[in-house]
């Protein structure tokens, strides 16, 4: 890795981990464009580079949430037991989807997430 790609590596992790820290999620939002276009990876190369970033930004989030009084544990273990179910069904839909379908995928979900915070307010 070139010092140069070092540097927007962190940038581009320090980006991700403020809108997950701001927004408790949306990291890879980020971090996927980043990695395409800024960094130069490859489509599935950055999708597997960000799900891995995302795991240690989320842990942190969490334990600083939980050092400032917060924890929604309780609440939040049904959504995490059916997103390890839903994680481990999409490894077999990842493999064999083409980088341009997967794109397209992430551009659709990108924009919905638009038009509901944008109108659904």
């Amino acid at each position: 890795m070139a010092v140069g790609n070092s540097v927007k590596y962190v940038v581009a992790g320090l980006l991700a981990g403020v809108c997950n820290g701001l927004f408790g999620a949306g990291g890879g939002l980020l971090l996927v464009p980043l990695l395409i276009g800024w960094v130069g990876l490859e489509e599935k190369q950055a999708f597997a580079t960000s799900v891995a970033i995302i795991l240690p930004l989320s842990v942190t989030s969490y334990v600083l949430f939980c050092l400032r009084g917060g924890n929604v544990w309780g609440d939040a273990l049904p959504y995490l037991l059916g997103g390890v179910v839903g994680g481990a069904l999409s490894i077999k839909l990842f493999r064999n989807i083409s980088p341009k379908w997967l794109h397209r995928l992430f551009g659709a979900l990108i924009l919905y997430g638009a038009v509901k915070a944008v109108f659904l307010l």
